[in-house]
């Protein structure tokens, strides 16, 4: 009677069919784990997720560096990007010239403003946030293009 004390036939332990099964259930749903207990004994699949490889390191430019490199921009004068006018970025999104697609500009180079103005709007997660001018003038230099994505500090524009 040594071998009662043994009891290992099939219906005591898990098929390692079912526990294929439930690795294949993981994939499927993209879990990390899963556990189930049946008559007593109880099974837990688990798989480690590889950490993401790691990001590139970008440093933060300043407006200034932002406005003369190349490709992002305009290629504005340091002397304008400088200017006691320029108005800047509040907020990274996607700046906007028009209120909408084929209307006119809210305002170009040459166009005389006044305080609280709108210059254009940029868009933020989905909200559509108006630029005012910061002080009365006329609008010496655009320097960002319609629908260009833009970075908080980045200059957009320059009043005289």
């Amino acid at each position: 009677m040594k071998n009662d004390h043994k009891k290992n036939t099939k219906s005591d332990a898990f098929d390692h069919d079912v526990i294929r099964d439930l690795a294949g259930l993981l994939e499927e749903t993209n879990l990390t784990e899963i556990e189930i207990e049946h008559e007593g004994l109880r099974v837990r699949v688990a798989r480690h997720l590889s950490p993401a490889a790691p990001l590139p390191v970008v440093t933060a430019l300043t407006p200034e560096q932002l406005a003369l490199s190349p490709g992002h921009g305009s290629e504005a004068e340091p002397e304008l990007v400088q200017h006691a006018g320029t108005i800047t970025s509040p907020m990274v999104g996607t700046a906007y010239l028009a209120p909408k697609p084929g209307d006119p500009p809210f305002v170009k180079e040459g166009d005389r403003v006044t305080e609280g103005q709108t210059l254009m709007i940029i868009e933020a997660m989905k909200t559509m946030n108006p630029i005012p001018a910061t002080r009365a003038g006329v609008v010496l230099k655009v320097l960002v293009p319609d629908g260009q994505p833009v970075e908080y500090g980045e200059p957009l524009l320059i009043i005289e």
